[in-house]
């Protein structure tokens, strides 16, 4: 019985996977922040409204929305994980690389689809892979891996800005990309082999088609997956309409320099840094449902005192204090969606929730748009508090027996 154990676990990692892929991680996050720093100089030489350069970011998310579960299916049938990270890697990077000889809007919208492309397969192949190899330790290890994300969307902006000083967008850009390609050629050569399970027939890291679409309709019936991947659509309508309308406020209410709202932006970015860890680890021991609550009842209170705050310097200390509560759930997320849904359906699973989150931030910019115009730009942070209300309201429906599916299914 124990040998038959043995041979259904699958290896453990070694701590020197998880960096190389939490480095890959940090840079799919990497070459999208850069982008926002990109859009109003692509925007002012293209001669773009702003409804057009608002397509652009739809554009990329509704890509990730459509192709998320068509990736999870490719990660739940194919075994060489390496291959597939390292892949998508360059599949999100090379695009920018495009971007630096385009010179019509349509083509600029075809590059951005790509990277929403090459985005919908790093994270269904990661994140299962990360949790099977650390199943121990699958709170802290994807809280550092959500953690290299928000080392990516804080350099990011940094490092390109410093690189415009002295430099054209399209030269940029271009030397933007090789970051990416050295990161996914290392992937490529250590992690290129790497499987979830010895080779077998029945190796839950790779199974038939045939095999896997009978599993499907027991995949979608599963409550968790359902109540997770809604609450996680509203929590990245809250998110992403942040990212959209602070800078937003920092500039035009506040009247900060570009310089200082990149500063602002960091401070949030910085926080979520330092919160992950720490939520991943005690989800691990307290459980995922009370740091969830947790986190997002604060998110939501933080946000009212934003608005509250007004134009005071309190209003910065608010944002701080926003980033360490709204991305320390990212990593407590998905590990509880891991525990609730089969291991086999671990790339399906991850595909469905950031299927939904990319539809959530299609949306939440667009809504907190209307509303600022109609009722003006504070009352838009108000709207993102009962966005994460509601995403905290779902989780109040999730099935007690979580854990324990996760020992049930194979």
């Amino acid at each position: 019985m124990s040998l038959a154990a043995a041979v259904n676990e699958a290896p453990r990692g070694s701590w020197k996977e998880m960096w190389l892929i939490t480095l890959g991680h940090s840079l799919t996050h990497w070459y999208p922040a850069t982008f926002y720093l990109l859009l109003p100089i692509i925007g002012k030489e293209l001669g773009l409204s702003y409804s057009q350069i608002g397509l652009i970011m739809t554009c990329q998310y509704l890509a990730g929305a459509v192709a998320n579960i068509p990736g999870g299916v490719l990660v739940d049938t194919v075994g060489r994980k390496g291959v597939l990270m390292a892949t998508s890697l360059f599949w999100v990077g090379f695009p920018y690389l495009l971007m630096g000889f385009a010179h019509s809007y349509l083509m600029l919208l075809g590059c951005v689809a790509l990277v929403g492309f090459g985005n919908s397969l790093w994270h269904p192949t990661a994140i299962p892979t990360l949790a099977r190899r650390f199943p121990d330790r699958k709170g802290l290890v994807l809280s550092l891996h959500s953690m290299g994300g928000n080392v990516g969307d804080a350099l990011a902006p940094l490092v390109v800005g410093a690189l415009l000083s002295v430099l054209t967008w399209r030269q940029a850009v271009i030397l933007n990309v090789a970051p990416g390609v050295v990161i996914a050629l290392l992937i490529f050569v250590f992690l290129g082999t790497m499987q979830l399970e010895p080779k077998r027939p029945a190796s839950p890291g790779r199974q038939s088609l045939r095999d896997y679409f009978r599993g499907l309709p027991e995949l979608f019936a599963n409550r968790g997956l359902v109540v997770l991947a809604t609450s996680s659509a509203f929590r990245s309508m809250t998110q992403n309409a942040l990212l959209t309308f602070l800078p937003v406020y920092l500039a035009y209410e506040l009247g900060y320099s570009p310089f200082w709202v990149g500063a602002c932006m960091f401070a949030l970015q910085a926080a979520g840094f330092a919160a992950a860890p720490v939520a991943g680890h005690l989800s691990d021991r307290m459980g995922r449902r009370s740091v969830m609550m947790t986190s997002m009842a604060m998110t939501a209170l933080v946000l009212v005192f934003m608005a509250l705050a007004g134009k005071s310097a309190a209003f910065v200390f608010f944002v701080t204090v926003l980033g360490f509560f709204l991305y320390a759930i990212r990593p407590v997320l998905q590990a509880w969606l891991l525990e609730t849904t089969p291991k086999n359906m671990g790339g399906t699973s991850v595909g469905v929730l950031f299927g939904a989150q990319a539809l959530g931030s299609a949306v939440g910019p667009l809504l907190g748009g209307l509303v600022a115009d109609r009722y003006g730009l504070n009352a838009a942070f108000y709207f993102l508090a009962v966005t994460i209300a509601a995403a905290n309201l779902f989780i109040f429906l999730m099935p007690k027996t979580g854990a324990a599916r996760e020992t049930a299914t194979t």
